[in-house]
């Protein structure tokens, strides 16, 4: 990223969100989530953490984090107390194992989230609650990753992003469990009550490498921000679910 873009990208988030009155991004929304619903002390699962990152980072102050993933790269993520490589869909852990599970833009790259919600039941204990933040399918942004090849989304990704050449290739997505009722219906499956489900739009991550994109996607975020009608067209999906 360029010193230039850098500075209207800076500018530009300042002026139209940093500057108004309780405004907070999204990872922050997420994580005040999480810290409301995780108590202090609580033996954590992360799925789907990789290497490691702020999210990471952060689950480790509320409690004793663990991490499971696809990728053999979670090895490698110093905020884990222990890592697990997840073969054919089956969590390998014990029944009743964790407080809590916690997944972060994962539920998007689930191909089976039939099995995913009942492997979550099944390593939670009694009271243990589940809290992730996944993409909208109902959104832009989803919608166009659905409709177009994973090729597509490598080639573009990073660009409307404008992340830097070296960053992870996005992972293929199903968007599977990614609308309100599906993900209430599949925890309902699964044997788990839905304690909160909310949707949040915030500022336009994917329109950081044009100012064109980024006032269009503001006016976006403008229009379903303005009503509680316009909720299920807002980009990602934050819920707290709970093992009875």
């Amino acid at each position: 990223m360029g010193d230039g873009a850098r500075a209207w990208q800076d500018a530009w988030r300042s002026r139209f969100y940093l500057s108004r009155d309780g405004w907070v991004d999204g990872t922050t929304e997420f994580w005040n989530t999480c810290e409301s619903a995780i108590p202090r002390g609580s033996r954590i699962l992360e799925l789907g953490p990789g290497p490691g990152g702020k999210t990471s980072r952060f689950l480790s102050t509320l409690g004793e984090l663990h991490g499971a993933d696809i990728d053999p790269a979670v090895r490698g993520n110093e905020s884990l107390r222990t890592a697990a490589v997840i073969e054919d869909d089956r969590l390998p852990f014990p029944d009743g194992s964790f407080d809590v599970c916690v997944s972060d833009f994962v539920l998007e790259h689930v191909a089976d989230p039939k099995t995913h919600f009942a492997e979550v039941q099944r390593v939670l204990k009694p009271g243990g609650v589940y809290v992730f933040r996944t993409p909208n399918r109902w959104h832009y942004v989803a919608l166009a990753a659905w409709a177009t090849p994973h090729c597509f989304h490598d080639l573009l990704s990073k660009r409307l992003r404008n992340l830097k050449s070296d960053a992870h290739e996005p992972y293929p997505t199903y968007y599977r469990a990614n609308s309100r009722g599906a993900l209430v219906r599949l925890a309902r499956a699964a044997g788990l009550r839905t304690r909160s489900l909310r949707t949040i739009e915030k500022e336009p991550s994917y329109g950081m490498s044009s100012r064109v994109l980024f006032l269009l996607f503001a006016g976006y975020e403008r229009l379903v921000n303005s009503s509680r009608l316009f909720a299920g067209l807002r980009v990602n999906i934050l819920a707290v679910l709970e093992k009875p």
